[in-house]
C-alpha cells in the first residue's frame, strides 16, 4: 500500500493520541495538529506535531497541500457534556464551526478521505437503551448536538462527491495503552474509569454514583465501555476502507454489551486491591438508565475484531497509567 501522510487533529488528545500511535507503528507518515489546550506534546509519539487550531483554514490549508496528505482523521473537539450544557456557543463554535473551516481547508487542497470522531450522544434517549446506526437522533445536550451537526455538514458535503468519509460514533471510551507509553492525562476527568482509577490511586478522596434506583439489575446506570486500543483500531480499519474505494459509513463502536456503575467501581477496588470509599448521589440530570452498541455493522463492514473485550483488563491498564502519573509526579516533586 502506497504510504502517504495522515492529519489527525487532536493527535496529542487522549484518544487521538492512541491512533497517531497504531498509525505511526504500522509505517504511516503522521502530523497533528493540536493547540495543546487539553492534549499533550510528549503524548504524540511517531508523529510530526504543529502547534496550532483546527479552525485557522490557512494554517490548515497550508499544512495539508505541504505534506501532501492522504486522509484526515479529526479528533479536536471539547467533550465534556456539563460544560455544554452551560457554555453552548464554546461547544457549537469549537466542534461545529471549526469542522466547518476544516472541511473547507480539505477542499481547497483536494482531499478527499475523512474520518470523523463522533458520539453516542447524538442519540440521546433510546426507546429500549440500545442504539444502532439507524436509531434516531434526538441530542440531550449541546456536546451531541455539535458532534450531529458536525455529522450533517460532512454528509452534506460528501454528497458533492469530492470526499468520501466514516463516521465513527463512540460509547464510552476507557483504558490506556497497555504497554503503558500513552494514557489518559486529563487534569479534571469526567469519565468513570478514569475518575474511579484516580481515586484508586489516592487523587480523589471518593468516588460518586449518581442514582442508584434506575430500572436496572442493581439501580445503577449500565454503558458499553469499548478500550481505547480496540477504538483507534477501527480508525485504522477505516482509513483502509476509504483507501480501497469504499463509500462512505456511518458506525457505532462499542462491545455490544454494558456493565453497571457497580460492576465498573467492583473491577476497580478488584483490581486495586482495596475498597473504594464510595458516596450515593441522586441522578444527575439528562444521564440514561443504559446505553448500548449495535455495533454488528462495523464488525461486518470492516472486518474489525476487537482484543480487549474484558472489563477487568479495561481497568488494570487504566489503573497502570494513574499509577505512572503518581509516580512522575512524585519525582519530579522530588528533584524540585
Amino acid at each position: 500500500m502506497n504510504m502517504q501522510k495522515v492529519l489527525v487533529t487532536g493527535g496529542a488528545g487522549y484518544i487521538g493520541s492512541h491512533v497517531v500511535q497504531q498509525l505511526a507503528s504500522r509505517g504511516e507518515h503522521v502530523v497533528v495538529i493540536d493547540n495543546l489546550s487539553s492534549g499533550y506534546r510528549e503524548a504524540v509519539r511517531g508523529a510530526e506535531l504543529v502547534v496550532g487550531n483546527v479552525g485557522d483554514a490557512a494554517l490548515v490549508e497550508s499544512v495539508l497541500r505541504a505534506n501532501d496528505i492522504d486522509a484526515v482523521m479529526h479528533f479536536a473537539a471539547h467533550t465534556v457534556v456539563p460544560e455544554s450544557v452551560s457554555d453552548p456557543l464554546k461547544y457549537y463554535g469549537n466542534n461545529t464551526c471549526n469542522t466547518r473551516n476544516l472541511l473547507a481547508a480539505c477542499e481547497a487542497a483536494g482531499v478527499d478521505k475523512f474520518i470523523f470522531s463522533s458520539t453516542a450522544a447524538v442519540y440521546g434517549l433510546t426507546e429500549h437503551g440500545v442504539a444502532d446506526e439507524d436509531t434516531p437522533t434526538h441530542p440531550a445536550n449541546p456536546y451531541g448536538t455539535s458532534k450531529l451537526m458536525s455529522e450533517m455538514m460532512l454528509c452534506d458535503y460528501c454528497m458533492t462527491g469530492r470526499m468520501r468519509h466514516v463516521i465513527l460514533r463512540y460509547f464510552n471510551v476507557a483504558g490506556c495503552d497497555p504497554k503503558g507509553r500513552i494514557g489518559h492525562s486529563a487534569p479534571t476527568a469526567t469519565l468513570l474509569v478514569k475518575a474511579a482509577c484516580e481515586h484508586a490511586v489516592g487523587k480523589r478522596a471518593s468516588m460518586a454514583i449518581y442514582g442508584t434506583d434506575y430500572d436496572t439489575p442493581d439501580g445503577t446506570g449500565i454503558r458499553d465501555y469499548i478500550h481505547v486500543e480496540d477504538l483507534a483500531s477501527a480508525h485504522l480499519r477505516a482509513l483502509d476502507h476509504l483507501r480501497e474505494g469504499g463509500v462512505s459509513l456511518k458506525l457505532n463502536c462499542g462491545y455490544g454489551h454494558g456493565y453497571s456503575v457497580r460492576e465498573v467501581l467492583d473491577s476497580v477496588a478488584r483490581v486495586g486491591g482495596h475498597p473504594l470509599n464510595i458516596v450515593e448521589l441522586p441522578r444527575r440530570e439528562g444521564d440514561l438508565a443504559m446505553l448500548i452498541a449495535c455495533s454488528d455493522r462495523l464488525k461486518q463492514v470492516l472486518d474489525w475484531h476487537p482484543q480487549y473485550d474484558d472489563l477487568d483488563f479495561i481497568v488494570r491498564t487504566a489503573l497502570t497509567w494513574e499509577r505512572k502519573m503518581v509516580g512522575e509526579h512524585a519525582r519530579l516533586s522530588s528533584v524540585a
